[in-house]
Order: C-alpha cells, then sequence, then structure tokens
C-alpha cells in the first residue's frame, strides 16, 4: 500500500530554474503537450463509457435485454461514475497526474474488452459500474491540470477548449461504434474501444506532466504575473490543500451549481444513454442514419465548448451566468422543435439536434466545473469537480432508471412487433433542462474568488 500511494503521489517541487529563456520554452511545450492530452485523451476515453448506448436496440430486438434491465445497467456505471468522480477529484488534488489518469484509462479499456463474455445481468451491472469507477479519473485529471499549468484570466478558454473532449469522444461513438456494431454485432461496440483505449492509455503517461514545480517551473501564477487575492483561513494564513477542500462544502453556490449540474446531466444522458433507441423508433431512422445525426450533434459540441468559454472570458470578462442564460434559453428551444416537431421534417430536426448539441456543451463546460473552479479556492479544483460530479452524475443515473421505466411502460407488443410511446419520457427529458435553467439562473450575483 505504501508503495502504491509512492507511485500515485505527486512528485516533489525541484530546484527553481533561473534561466528566463528556459523556463519559457519549457512552460511553451508542456502547456501544449498537457493541453493535448487531456482534450484527446479524455475524448478517445469517453468511447469506453459509451459503448451500451449504441447497442441497446440490438440488445433489446435479441430479446437479451429489456429496457428496465439497460436502465440498470447503464444508471449502474453513472451512479459508480458519481462516487469515483468525488473521491478521486480529493486524490487528484494531492496525485502525479499523468499516472493518475493513465491508469484510470487503462482500467476503463480492460473492462470494456471483458463486456459481452455472459448474459448474467449481475455481471453487466457490477462490470459497467466498475467501467464508471475508472471513468471517474478523467474528469478531475483534467480540472487539476487546467488549474497547475493555466492562469485565471486564460482558463475559461482552455476549460472551453478541453470540454470539446467529451463531444468529440460522444462523436466518435455514434458514428465509429455504430459502423463497427452495424459491421461486426453489437460485442464490438465494446471491444472497439476497449482495444483503442489501451493505446490512448500510453500515451497519456508519455504526454500528460505533473504539477510545474516537479519541473523546477516557477507556479503558474507567477509565470503569468496573473495573481489574485489569496483566500485564508480565520488567522489569514492562506489555505493549504486539505482546508481548502472543507471550504468548497460552506459555499452555498457550489451546492446550487451541484443541483442545476444534476439536471442538467438528466437531459444530456437522456439523449446520449436514449437518443439511438429514440431516433430509430419515434422518428424512423437507421442505427447508421442515427449515428450520424447523434455525431453532428456532438461535433456542434466541440465549437460550443469553445464559443462559451470565448464568449465568457472576452465578451463578459469571466462573467459565466449571463452567457450561461442565453445558452440555456435556445438549448431548451431546440428540445421542443426535436421532440414536439410533427413528423417528416429530419432537416428540422438535424438542425435542432446540431443547435442543441452547440448549447448543452456550453452549459456543460459552465455547469459542470468552470463555474466552480472559478469560485473556490484552486488547490481545491479537483475537488470541487469531483464534487459537482457527483450530483452531475446521480442525476444521470436517477434519470437512467426513470426513463427504462417510463419507455417500458410505454411499450407494447402488437403480433410481435414493438411499439414504444415517448411522451411521458420525452417531457420528463425537457422538463430537467428548464429546471436547470432556473437554478443557474439564481447565481447571476457570484462573484470569481482566488
Amino acid at each position: 500500500m505504501v508503495q502504491l500511494i509512492r507511485f500515485f503521489a505527486t512528485g516533489e517541487d525541484q530546484p527553481r530554474l533561473t534561466d528566463q529563456r528556459e523556463i519559457d520554452r519549457q512552460y511553451r511545450r508542456n502547456r501544449l503537450s498537457v493541453m493535448l492530452a487531456i482534450t484527446l485523451g479524455y475524448g478517445l476515453a469517453y468511447t469506453c463509457r459509451l459503448g451500451l448506448s449504441v447497442v441497446k436496440k440490438p440488445l433489446i430486438d435479441s430479446g437479451l435485454m429489456s429496457a428496465s434491465d439497460l436502465g440498470l445497467i447503464g444508471s449502474a456505471l453513472l451512479y459508480a461514475y458519481a462516487l469515483g468522480k468525488l473521491t478521486n477529484g480529493f486524490l487528484s488534488d494531492h496525485a502525479n497526474i499523468k499516472r493518475f489518469f493513465a491508469v484510470g484509462v487503462l482500467g476503463s479499456a480492460f473492462i470494456n474488452l471483458t463486456m459481452g463474455r455472459s448474459d448474467l445481468l449481475w455481471v453487466w451491472i457490477a462490470l459497467w459500474a466498475l467501467n464508471g469507477w475508472f471513468q471517474g479519473f478523467g474528469a478531475p485529471s483534467g480540472a487539476v491540470t487546467l488549474a497547475n499549468w493555466f492562469s485565471n484570466r486564460e482558463r475559461g478558454r482552455r476549460y472551453g477548449i478541453w470540454s470539446t473532449a467529451h463531444a468529440f469522444g460522444e462523436g466518435l461513438t455514434f458514428i465509429g461504434s455504430a459502423t463497427l456494431v452495424s459491421f461486426f454485432g453489437w460485442q464490438a461496440g465494446f471491444w472497439g474501444p476497449g482495444v483503442i483505449c489501451i493505446f490512448v492509455a500510453v500515451a497519456i503517461y508519455y504526454t500528460l506532466q505533473d504539477r510545474p514545480e516537479t519541473l523546477g517551473l516557477p507556479s503558474i501564477a507567477d509565470w503569468k504575473n496573473d495573481h489574485a487575492a489569496p483566500v485564508t483561513d480565520q488567522g489569514g494564513a492562506p489555505l493549504d490543500t486539505r482546508k481548502a477542500q472543507k471550504l468548497i462544502f460552506r459555499i452555498p453556490a457550489i451546492w446550487i451549481l451541484g443541483l442545476a449540474s444534476a439536471t442538467m446531466y438528466m437531459t444530456r444522458y437522456a439523449i446520449n444513454s436514449w437518443g439511438f433507441l429514440y431516433l430509430q423508433e419515434a422518428k424512423g431512422y437507421s442505427m447508421v442514419e442515427a449515428g450520424g445525426i447523434l455525431g453532428l450533434n456532438a461535433l456542434a459540441g466541440i465549437m460550443g465548448c469553445v464559443a462559451y468559454g470565448y464568449i465568457s472570458d472576452n465578451l463578459f470578462r469571466a462573467r459565466r451566468p449571463p452567457v450561461t442564460l442565453a445558452f440555456g434559453i435556445v438549448e431548451i428551444a431546440s428540445l421542443f422543435v426535436i421532440f414536439f416537431s410533427p413528423p417528416g421534417h429530419p432537416v428540422l430536426v438535424t438542425v435542432a439536434f446540431v443547435i442543441y448539441g452547440f448549447t448543452l456543451s456550453g452549459l456543460l463546460a459552465a455547469l459542470g466545473g468552470l463555474f466552480a473552479i472559478d469560485i473556490v479556492p484552486k488547490r481545491a479544483a479537483g475537488a470541487v469537480m469531483g464534487f459537482i460530479g457527483i450530483f452531475s452524475y446521480l442525476g444521470a443515473g436517477i434519470q437512467d432508471q426513470i426513463s427504462g421505466m417510463l419507455i417500458e411502460q410505454g411499450t407494447t407488443m402488437v403480433e410481435g412487433v414493438r411499439y414504444y410511446d415517448f411522451s411521458s419520457v420525452v417531457i420528463f427529458w425537457t422538463g430537467a433542462s428548464i429546471v436547470s435553467l432556473i437554478l443557474a439562473a439564481s447565481l447571476w450575483r457570484t462573484k470569481v474568488t482566488a
């Protein structure tokens, strides 16, 4: 156990480099390297959590699983991810991030390679839950890396770029995995991502870096001359990591952000988990067509993340609430078009999905972490990501169970053919986004801290 702790622990601070040109060179090189590692690495690792979403219809049609069974399996990952994101968030503030993140991706890859080797429901639930815990290494690793390598004034833009990872991963899954499943069967939806992510884990280990100070570099605040007023304890002393982590529980805005993120993630994972089934059964698309629409939705999310970070940083001086309100209104409008427009308008539905993906990804960047990192001490960046994460993925897990039950209740069999009634579940999905927007709007006057 001692050796394990030492393996994951962050390195010791090295003697400070004195050559300013060398400091600048190393910072420029390593900042590019760590940005690529957390963005591309997290995006590719995402494919290991979404395989179940792609194969739901084949599993239901084959009689291997029911919608309720799939809701239980999907929620197991989300609940375990919530717990993993919380515990790993607190651990990541103390960890050597390159090792921490790489091990999480490798564990998730091996779990995917074991999926489909049993038809027992409890085995699927246990494996997918374990996969969720390993996936919980990723987001805290990205948050800690951003806090360590990018200063306050540039973090919104970099966070927006990093947040494109989930949209990139979703798009790759919805297009690539759907194609694999169409040609090679539903098992390929797990095995393909599993093989890819073994190589991803190795790449992360060799491209990600620990804290700048472990390389003999000054802190990012010193290098960028971007110092905010430090958060101190009652005696006026700067907070250490543990005290900073404890502080987040006493900030009311963090609790409200958690609830806003939870309800937003209900809508997000409703589309991620059930979008294939909805488009195939309610709109009449094939698997590849549904994958293409969801892939466009995810690709639009890449632009949405970047746009949110740029607009909030440059046009609103790092104020997130005004941009969140605008994105939220448009996101809800697009959901109404997707779910309540009359049939026979594929172009309209596709455009609505693109708008939905663009705005949702911006909202996820803000509610899922960026705003929280803004208002807590930077030493608690990983912890607050974990704290918000447990709200987010408890909400997503509850959604998966409720959605599975509502879809099951709306399913009828007529002469051996399944017919689905999604009317109840789409009201649930849309209502969650409305509640999220109301909660987020209540944080209009919340201020950024050090």
